[in-house]
């Protein structure tokens, strides 16, 4: 495991308790980004983009259900 991969694990980590602290519940697709992220496979860039859209399609499947 490289230097960087731990880094970023560690603030994985730390993102996820502070998370909890506030208690913000993290989805299991935040979570598979941020191992990705921390295994250099996504940018932070390409993850924010991600998440942005997952939950641009669950605000709009909530507005559907709602008409």
């Amino acid at each position: 495991m490289s230097p960087l991969e731990k880094k970023r694990i560690a603030a994985v980590k730390t993102a996820d308790a502070i998370n909890a602290i506030e208690g913000a519940p993290i989805s299991s697709y935040a979570r598979s980004l941020s191992a990705s992220w921390a295994r250099g496979e996504l940018t932070g860039e390409q993850m924010k983009q991600a998440l942005l859209a997952y939950h641009r399609r669950i605000a709009e499947q909530e507005r559907q259900s709602r008409v």
